[in-house]
């Protein structure tokens, strides 16, 4: 298993998590590659804790189809391919054109406010080598729509959806051209809402997605 990954020990944060996020960030900044083997003695002396957290962190990356349990073998980083990213982004799909349909109808100004400061936010996150800021922004665009909704239920799925997903976001987010198609989807998107244009914040979303999908597939497919 490779070890040269980067260790981050925050003393504010449980050890759990702490194990789970340096764990993640290892997986989604390419350090420990796909393929790897997760080896619970080898990262709970890397990290120095005990194999607990070790094994929380790792049933925790499985949920977010990050790490797979292979018979016999045990956990692996996940493979992207491009059968696993349409399946993820054909269910988020389908659970944001409902989510921007009764944002549409539920969005308070104070919403629409946030929703154009994280705009900017992703706008001023653009070019930069930190890939995961910008996801960090995009996600939160994108929650602030979730809540809007007032429905927890949905606001769950999508949430469960969303931390699937955030590897192909990383990917799409790698390419300059990506982020500024993005930017721009959220600016219609915001103009959408703001007009309570429920078939055309629809329309923006499912080509948001599309978008993602065409250019994440690429990217696999010359790998």
């Amino acid at each position: 298993m490779a070890q040269d990954f980067q260790v981050n020990m925050d003393a504010y944060l449980p050890l759990r998590d702490v194990v789970f996020q340096t764990l993640r960030a290892a997986i989604l900044r390419g350090e420990l590659k796909p393929g790897t083997r997760l080896m619970e003695i080898q990262l709970a002396n890397k990290l120095g804790v005990s194999r607990t957290p070790i094994r929380e962190a790792i049933r925790k990356l499985e949920l977010e189809g990050l790490v797979l349990m292979i018979p016999r073998k045990g956990a692996e980083v996940a493979e992207i391919t491009e059968k696993s990213l349409r399946d993820v982004l054909e269910v988020r799909q389908v659970l944001e054109h409902l989510a921007v349909r009764l944002a549409c109808d539920r969005l308070q100004d104070a919403d629409l406010i946030r929703l154009r400061e994280a705009a900017d936010a992703f706008d001023k996150l653009m070019n930069r080598e930190d890939i995961t800021e910008l996801a960090e922004a995009d996600v939160l665009f994108h929650d602030i729509i979730y809540h809007a909704t007032d429905n927890q239920k949905l606001i769950g799925l999508l949430s469960n959806i969303r931390e699937q997903m955030y590897r192909y976001r990383i990917e799409y987010l790698k390419h300059p051209d990506s982020q500024f198609k993005i930017h721009e989807e959220h600016m219609e998107l915001i103009a959408a809402l703001e007009q309570r244009d429920s078939e055309s914040a629809a329309a923006i979303t499912i080509a948001h997605i599309e978008n993602q999908v065409r250019q994440v597939a690429e990217a696999i497919n010359q790998k």
